[in-house]
């Protein structure tokens, strides 16, 4: 198990990343529509106990440094910020919640599964961020049931929009760390090779210029 106090959150997930190869690399569409050089699977993470339980600590030390108690709710993000908000909750003895990503066609045709009440402090946990779409979507969908969204906790922001798509949408991200930061401790440690590394520092200045534009 890697030593939390001893490391910092970007060291300690880099070590993940490579310990349980959640980060590909190929050509890959993302859901925003841009292609990507790279791929974060963190779904595959609850798979490797020791890695689970780390990344776990790491959401948890982060809620905690928000002040978790002030939260009434835990909402998650399907499906892989599932089993992370569910810990979360359940170690806060929080509710959980969590939104879908539309509305099904049968039983009670909900979108929030889940209790939410008016002034509701709703906290959104997922495994990462990109563009923030599904977390934005889940944050209307939780004011319109009259909860409060100000506040969201990921494992890594992927640095393509999603903490300013946040901010005007009245969010504050907390992200363990960025991605860029992630690989860089990658490839310090020799765990990615030399054209990977570059290949993701070339994908991000593209998506900063884009977003410049």
């Amino acid at each position: 198990m890697v030593n939390i106090e001893r490391l910092g959150e970007r060291e300690i997930l880099a070590k993940i990343l490579a310990k349980t190869g959640a980060l590909k690399f190929g050509y890959f569409k993302l859901t925003s529509g841009r292609e990507s050089p790279y791929y974060i699977d963190l779904r595959i993470i609850p798979s490797d106990p020791a890695s689970f339980h780390t990344a776990i600590e790491l959401l948890r030390g982060k809620v905690e440094k928000i002040g978790g108690k002030k939260f009434d709710k835990i909402i998650c993000i399907p499906t892989a910020g599932i089993p992370y908000g569910a810990v979360i909750a359940y170690l806060l003895n929080k509710p959980l919640t969590y939104v879908r990503e539309e509305v099904k066609q049968h039983g009670t045709g909900k979108l929030v599964e889940g209790i939410i009440a008016t002034g509701d402090r709703v906290l959104l946990v997922d495994d990462l961020i990109t563009t923030g779409k599904s977390l934005i979507n889940a944050a209307r969908a939780v004011r319109v049931e009259g909860g409060m969204v100000k506040d969201a906790v990921v494992l890594i922001d992927r640095e393509e929009g999603g903490r300013e798509n946040l901010k005007r949408e009245g969010i504050r991200l907390h992200a363990c760390a960025k991605i860029s930061e992630i690989v860089r401790e990658m490839y310090k440690m020799g765990a990615i090779e030399r054209e990977n590394y570059r290949s993701i520092r070339e994908y991000l200045k593209a998506v900063r210029r884009e977003m410049l534009k």
